[in-house]
């Protein structure tokens, strides 16, 4: 009988497979942590440096249909009229060079026409904004001009402006310099999310991410 037990539990063996090659549960805690799937590796600054990291404060803004959570920026309403704004709006500066970093996708859009990034003079006004159409062209807002294309659903975008206060404010899409102007003196804030133009509508989504700073 032990012969035919032990012959028995042999050939089990052997089915089985040797009983070390089975992993051991681990535990949920301790498995490693995953950056989100929309993640993305925070790129250096355009132009030449030094430059210097800093982290500006901001208050979020929310008017009309505008929604924001966390780095999610919505318009949710096709309203053609009124304050229709999701935006962080960032502490005021003056003086020196700036440089902003975002990245900006579209995850829905039924509009056109939104101001995605801003660039404004306290207390005059909108000196530059960014705005995208439904197609997904760029636009300077003031004159209409194309900044870049392809900044369609799903498409995530690298954006960077560089503002020499009193000299130039030059704007850069995925690293490549695309707009510059001169700047007056005075003092400014960066203010990014969604924002209806004065010809624009709703809805839409953007996510913004790897916001930076820089100043030298």
């Amino acid at each position: 009988m032990r012969s035919s037990k032990r012959l028995w539990a042999f050939t089990a063996l052997a089915v089985a497979g040797p009983m070390a090659a089975v992993p051991a549960a681990v535990p949920a805690s301790a498995a490693p942590a995953q950056r989100p799937a929309t993640a993305l590796a925070a790129d250096p600054p355009v132009e030449a440096g030094p430059w210097t990291s800093y982290s500006p404060g901001f208050a979020v803004q929310q008017r009309g249909c505008g929604k924001v959570s966390g780095g999610t920026f919505q318009l949710t309403c096709s309203t053609a009229s009124g304050d229709q704004r999701a935006e962080r709006r960032y502490d005021t500066y003056t003086g020196g060079t700036r440089q902003f970093q975002g990245y900006f996708k579209i995850t829905s859009m039924g509009g056109t026409r939104i101001s995605l990034k801003q660039t404004f003079q306290d207390p005059q006004g909108p000196y530059f904004m960014l705005a995208v159409e439904r197609g997904g062209r760029l636009y300077a807002v003031h004159g209409g001009t194309t900044i870049a294309t392809g900044a369609t659903v799903g498409t995530t975008v690298r954006v960077n402006t560089v503002h020499e206060v009193g000299k130039t404010h030059k704007t850069y899409i995925n690293g490549s310099l695309k707009r510059t102007e001169s700047s007056p003196g005075g003092s400014f804030y960066d203010k990014f999310g969604s924002y209806r133009t004065n010809s624009g509508q709703g809805p839409i989504t953007v996510e913004w991410s790897n916001i930076q700073f820089w100043r030298k």
